[in-house]
């Protein structure tokens, strides 16, 4: 798994969970250091307690262990056996070692923390994601797969398209034992809006660097928006089925063990991570969501370490292959997909794709006062927004206001696109 520009994808948008009771928050950053005494006993009693053969016999001494990232909410850890420890049967030789990280409101954060856990266990157990080797307060112990995430182009390969369209078709199609009703994506958005309302009425906030954003999003009449928006998507018939919420590149893994990646490429296997953001929700957000990840590139090293490029944004032809595939696997029936099938879920994208840009531009604007990590959530909630307003605007322009009216879909989706 490479470390690099996934730790900051990966990590950056993780949300506050559970702090471990045994990791203080003020010396934490101190001791989640790989080399300290304290994370490597830690970890190695972790281990000893949870995995079987030869773990059972693993110290601080001998533990190999690696710190992979770490940011207020996870700390992830590459743990391996020595090589004078080698497995005795079926246990694995290497795990993923996650540890949960600071708090942002303990209960809600709780009851999403065993929410993730569930829905975790579930997709581990139909081979939808990693293995889960255990779950102990304040973590859990993971399969480590040698695999690097996508790169942003990577997502416009039809071949790679056509796996991720799989992938999300799957998963739309779980049965998962949590709340069906759609709430997630409104109730994280009025909470979100509250902070940002409250951010907005900070004299310290204003006078940071954050300055532009404020001046930005005083601009803006948020609560209405999101009222006018919830309408809006509520005249677009999107049916409600456990998503993903965030397929952006960084969650989806290229496995590629022993391969070079050429030949990882060759006969591509993906696996999907990070699930903390799992609902059920409208299948249009997932979508667009997805679609909108092709413009936006997290590698950048320079300040804002991000780039966005809407020429990257799926064509036509490209949107039709994933919704023609993405149909294929949903047909539990051997049921076909209709054009006129294909061309309602284009519509619903189109509308979905608001959502998006609002939900990630709240998420940055409150990521702008309280994450560490080193992104430039300002700029990215001023874009995010701003991309909001130009498409909402659009779409008013041209008249798609329902998308649900299958007469000239086609022909306005063609408009929006030109």
């Amino acid at each position: 798994m490479n470390s690099g520009a996934w730790g900051r994808v990966a990590i950056f948008r993780s949300r506050g969970t559970y702090l471990n009771s045994e990791l203080a928050w003020k010396s934490a950053l101190k001791l989640m250091s790989s080399d300290s005494v304290e994370m490597r006993e830690m970890a190695a009693r972790i281990c000893r307690d949870y995995l079987r053969g030869s773990w059972r016999k693993i110290t601080a001494r001998n533990i190999v262990l690696k710190r992979i990232s770490g940011g207020l909410s996870n700390w992830l850890y590459h743990v391996s056996l020595p090589e004078s420890h080698p497995p005795k049967s079926s246990e694995p030789s290497q795990v993923l070692l996650r540890l949960y990280g600071q708090v942002h409101g303990a209960e809600r954060a709780l009851e999403g923390l065993i929410t993730e856990s569930v829905i975790f266990t579930l997709l581990s157990e139909r081979q939808l994601g990693p293995k889960l080797h255990g779950v102990f307060p304040g973590g859990r112990i993971e399969e480590y797969i040698p695999a690097r995430p996508l790169k942003t182009k990577e997502l416009g390969d039809n071949q790679l398209s056509v796996l991720i369209a799989e992938k999300m078709a799957n998963i739309h199609q779980m049965n998962v034992p949590i709340s069906k009703e759609p709430r997630w994506l409104w109730d994280t958005l009025n909470g979100w809006l509250k902070n940002v309302q409250a951010n907005l009425e900070d004299p310290g906030i204003v006078e940071s660097e954050n300055e532009t954003m404020v001046h930005k999003l005083k601009m803006y009449n948020l609560p209405s928006e999101i009222e006018w928006l919830r309408e809006y998507l509520g005249s677009v018939s999107s049916p409600v089925m456990f998503c993903h919420n965030d397929m952006q590149e960084g969650n989806i893994l290229l496995y590629c063990g022993t391969m070079t990646d050429k030949e990882a490429l060759q006969n591509p296997q993906l696996v999907l991570i990070d699930f903390e953001y799992c609902s059920y929700n409208y299948r249009g957000f997932d979508l667009a969501n997805h679609f909108l990840e092709w413009t936006y590139d997290y590698t950048n090293s320079a300040y804002p370490y991000f780039t966005v490029n809407k020429n990257n944004y799926p064509t036509r032809e490209q949107q039709l292959l994933f919704v023609h595939t993405y149909f294929h696997n949903m047909g539990c029936r051997g049921e076909q997909s209709t054009e006129r099938d294909e061309e309602a879920l284009l519509c619903e994208v189109q509308a979905f794709c608001l959502a998006s840009h609002f939900f990630w531009g709240l998420w940055s604007a409150v990521n702008a006062k309280l994450s560490q990590i080193p992104f430039g959530y300002c700029e990215y909630a001023i874009e995010r927004l701003e991309s909001y307003f130009e498409l909402k605007n659009k779409i008013l322009n041209t008249a798609v206001i329902s998308p649900g009216a299958e007469t000239r879909v086609k022909r306005k989706l063609q408009e929006l696109e030109s």
